[in-house]
């Protein structure tokens, strides 16, 4: 049999190059559908107990349903939540290795931090922000105060006398209480902890004397009389706290006390689209269940709708602010 013209095989070869393109094209589409086939790791950059650490919990025994796979909580803490946040940066891009986390290891950590080992802009894939998170400003009874003007009167008459405690250096807590004493002058010491469980003990022991913390750890502290609670971080109060005033209602209208971290899904980047936007899809029906909202809101936070682009948005607009703060409040580590 002659050979096909040069034109024939041409063809040929384009027809076979397509048919081998789509093939792939199709594998990789099937093993996207197809996802997840295996169960799924979140890690939390906090020890156990805390209020993201809770979330995480609830949030993953909803999410399991939808994605008809456990999803298993692995606590990494350490280091304002760089040690598990790096983790999840060094992690395999495919959809298995979630991140739970705050706007520190998220966000504000690039702006503490002269050196990390990840970059959260260039590392991390945005999923979807969960809820705003504003936090009660709370002290010891034995700190004679009960508003945020009379706290900052009291902290600059008692210089060098004032512990405030965090769940990590970069976190909000760290960062406002930082700037509340830079501005008074007062040189408070901070002491940082490794979650908030173990620093709401401590504030209960009079180990620190002041903290910024969830609802869901110190409400019941300040309804038995065990906490003062002295103000609102954010805009608005908070559902659970509605009699405890915003610090801006007292008159603290500055920028660091009206904003309010954040918790957060993210991935590795790289890690495919369709991917991120289906984690996002059973993260937003796990938070519309309304025991789910209902959860969030008794810890103090607001529950948001969101995506990965309305993540990332958001995380671009808020930025300078945070960068403002961290400069404000002489906390940046060199």
């Amino acid at each position: 049999m002659p050979y096909p013209s040069p034109w024939t095989r041409r063809t040929w070869l384009s027809a076979a190059a397509l048919a081998a393109a789509t093939a792939c094209t199709g594998t990789a589409a099937w093993a996207q559908a197809a996802y997840p086939n295996k169960p799924i790791k979140v890690v939390v950059p906090f020890a156990p107990g805390g209020a993201t650490d809770v979330l995480a919990r609830v949030l993953a025994e909803k999410m399991a349903v939808g994605l008809g796979q456990p999803l298993v909580i692995d606590n990494k803490p350490g280091a304002a939540g760089i040690i598990g946040t790096d983790a999840v940066a060094k992690a395999a891009p495919d959809g298995y290795t979630l991140l739970l986390g705050l706007s520190n290891s998220m966000l504000t950590n690039q702006f503490l931090y002269t050196k990390l080992p990840y970059s959260p802009e260039k590392d991390i894939a945005p999923i979807y922000q969960i809820a705003i998170a504003p936090l009660v400003l709370v002290a010891h009874p034995s700190v004679p105060v009960a508003t945020g003007p009379e706290l900052l009167k009291y902290i600059a008459a008692n210089k060098g006398k004032v512990a405030y405690g965090s769940y990590g250096t970069g976190a909000y807590p760290h960062l406002a209480g930082a700037y509340m004493s830079q501005s008074q002058n007062a040189d408070m010491s901070h002491v940082a902890y490794r979650g908030e469980a173990p620093m709401v003990q401590d504030l209960l022991g009079g180990q620190i004397q002041i903290a910024f913390a969830s609802a869901l750890q110190v409400k019941a502290h300040i309804d038995a009389g065990k906490l003062k609670a002295i103000g609102v971080s954010g805009e608005r109060r908070m559902g659970t706290l509605p009699n405890v005033p915003t610090l801006g209602e007292q008159g603290l209208n500055d920028e660091a006390y009206r904003v309010a971290g954040w918790l957060a899904f993210g991935a590795p980047a790289g890690t495919p689209p369709a991917i991120l936007e289906r984690v996002a899809a059973e993260v937003r029906k796990a938070t519309e269940h309304p025991d789910v909202a209902q959860r969030i809101t008794a810890m103090g936070f607001d529950v948001q709708k969101s995506s990965p682009a309305l993540f990332t948005a958001a995380m671009n607009k808020e930025r300078p602010v945070w960068e403002r703060l961290i400069k404000a409040s002489g906390a940046r580590l060199d």
